[in-house]
């Protein structure tokens, strides 16, 4: 699908990278928040370090919606009730409770989550790459939102940014580091 120059968005950008005919396998070790984890969320597997991984979408304490691809993808990740929960509570989740809620494949102790990742990866490039296309492209017609899903989501979160009261919590939160 090629969108008009006009009509990218990050979320369509992603959406890509869920569409290519690569693997993609994000290896978490600290925080993904917000766009972080919406890029890992576009990824095709995602592992991460029991220990240390975070995540969260805290869009919604700032009065606008996850727009780059969260609510399409956490809602058919884990359903509506948690989509709504991680969502509208804005807290950070670590990777067990991520694990549990379906936000990623698995947790892993951190001594063990590098050699895990990369076994898999190998594993899945010594196989026929025509299979990884043909796989890819038969889960994606089933769980991966229109793109004008996403297209919509980044609408939403652009007028949101221009919302008076979001601009006062962004830049209030700014200052305070947000980054």
């Amino acid at each position: 699908e090629t969108a008009k120059l006009d009509e990218e968005s990050v979320g369509l950008l992603f959406r890509r990278l869920s569409t290519s005919h690569l693997v993609t396998i994000a290896q978490i070790e600290g925080r993904v928040r917000g766009v972080g984890s919406e890029f890992v969320l576009a990824c095709d597997m995602r592992f991460a370090a029991r220990e240390s991984a975070r995540f969260g979408q805290f869009e919604p304490a700032l009065g606008v919606i996850p727009g780059a691809g969260a609510v399409q993808h956490l809602t058919r990740l884990m359903g509506r009730a948690r989509a709504l929960e991680v969502m509208l509570s804005a807290a950070d989740y670590d990777a067990d409770l991520a694990e549990r809620y379906g936000w990623i494949n698995r947790a892993l102790p951190a001594e063990e989550l590098g050699e895990f990742v990369r076994s898999l990866a190998h594993r899945i490039a010594s196989f026929p790459a025509a299979g990884h296309v043909a796989i890819k492209d038969r889960v994606n017609a089933i769980a991966l939102a229109p793109a004008e899903d996403f297209r919509r989501d980044s609408e939403v979160f652009g007028a949101g940014l221009r919302n008076p009261e979001a601009q006062n919590l962004i830049t209030a939160a700014m200052k305070r580091g947000l980054q």
